[in-house]
């Protein structure tokens, strides 16, 4: 289990990438993104960002290497925003989750509920 530090820094860091996505001037990423979820390592050298992004496959590999791509530029405008020793390098990840909690939601609508007789 993290360190009570660790969730702070995940939160904190959580908190200021999605404020930054939503102030990014680029067209690519100006789509419906959201950070689900940052994994910070022990030693703060690294971080697991999760993304999840509205689209299909295409979309969602697309975005996720824009903002690999963009990721210096996100780690410098958190270096001035977070006040840490290190500012952490960033790995961004897609997360499906909310993808497959609404394919599951569609299920569960096509199944039709038995009939009562009464």
């Amino acid at each position: 289990m993290a360190s009570r530090r660790i969730l702070r820094v995940n939160e904190a860091l959580r908190r200021e990438l999605a404020e930054l996505l939503r102030e990014v001037q680029d067209p690519e990423l100006a789509k419906l993104i959201s950070i689900t979820e940052v994994d910070t390592s022990p030693d703060l050298r690294q971080a697991r960002v999760y993304v999840s992004v509205l689209g299909d496959e295409d979309e969602i590999v697309r975005t996720i290497r824009r903002l690999q791509h963009a990721a210096g530029f996100f780690r410098r405008e958190l270096a001035a925003r977070v006040n840490l020793r290190y500012t952490p390098a960033l790995v961004f990840k897609p997360d499906r989750s909310i993808a497959q909690g609404a394919r599951v939601l569609e299920l569960l609508h096509e199944v039709e509920p038995p009939q009562v007789e009464g």
